[in-house]
């Protein structure tokens, strides 16, 4: 499990990495470090056409042989600041849960988020006031289980909505083959959303392959796609964990302009 107490022991080397890319990183410098612990991908299968009608038009729905996908993934946060700032209590770690599908503009696929909770009220004005993100203030818990993770998260703003779990890792580590369905879902190395004014953006990160396992768990509740107004089982499709990922981001790029 994470500990959030710990120094900054974010591993810039991963910037270094960069053959496993699907394009060039940005000619920008990065401009904030983020780890990424004991995530869960937790995936259903839902109905395409609901989905689009969900997404700016700006933003094409993005398909694995036709079937699209919602992902929901708890995880835990470290090292989270701006580049060059040392790791602060309290603010540089705190729990945070996505709501998320995947979309693309060209040849660049990434991710949309629906909502994302987070424990950190910093993190959550933050997050709004600059970027437009959906993101929701949510008392979470996490408590190691075993070798896996007890997971719990009541939002506390509107809507409400709740995400109660319990699950682990089984096997060795792998990585995802291009091509795979795992692939698609996880190595994606961007988002986007739109601004306060409706204009598409695009905000790049970068980290190493993503270092799954097969992973299995009991979810005891879970409303956070009904939130969205989405309906899944109550079993994801597919479980996939990550113990740690070590991730860098850019500054947001606007889509309405021409890009590199």
């Amino acid at each position: 499990m994470a500990d959030w107490n710990v120094p900054h022991d974010f591993d810039a080397s991963v910037v270094a990495r960069t053959a496993h890319r699907p394009w060039p990183m940005p000619d920008a410098p990065w401009v904030m470090s983020q780890t990424w612990n004991d995530l869960l991908f937790a995936h259903w299968q839902v109905d395409a056409s609901l989905l689009r009608s969900m997404i700016p038009p700006a933003f094409e729905l993005d398909l694995f042989e036709n079937e699209a996908w919602l992902g929901i993934v708890p995880f835990t946060m470290t090292n989270v600041g701006p580049r060059g700032v040392p790791s602060l209590p309290w603010i540089s770690a705190f729990p945070e849960l996505n709501v998320r599908t995947y979309v693309r503009v060209a040849d660049r696929p990434g991710v949309y988020f629906f909502s994302l909770d987070a424990a950190s009220a910093l993190a959550v004005a933050a997050a709004r006031a600059l970027l437009n993100l959906p993101y929701f203030r949510a008392t979470m818990t996490v408590a190691p289980l075993h070798d896996g993770v007890d997971y719990k998260s009541v939002r506390r703003e509107t809507p409400g909505a709740e995400f109660i779990a319990a699950y682990q890792p089984h096997g060795a580590t792998f990585r995802a083959e291009p091509g795979s369905l795992e692939h698609f879902l996880t190595e994606r190395y961007c988002l986007y959303h739109v601004s306060r004014r409706g204009t598409p953006y695009r905000l790049d990160i970068h980290h190493p392959p993503w270092p799954l396992q097969v992973a299995s768990g009991e979810i005891k509740s879970n409303t956070m796609a009904a939130a969205t107004n989405l309906e899944v089982g109550k079993a994801p499709a597919l479980w996939h964990f990550a113990r740690r990922q070590d991730t860098v981001a850019w500054a947001p790029v606007r889509l309405d302009r021409p890009q590199a």
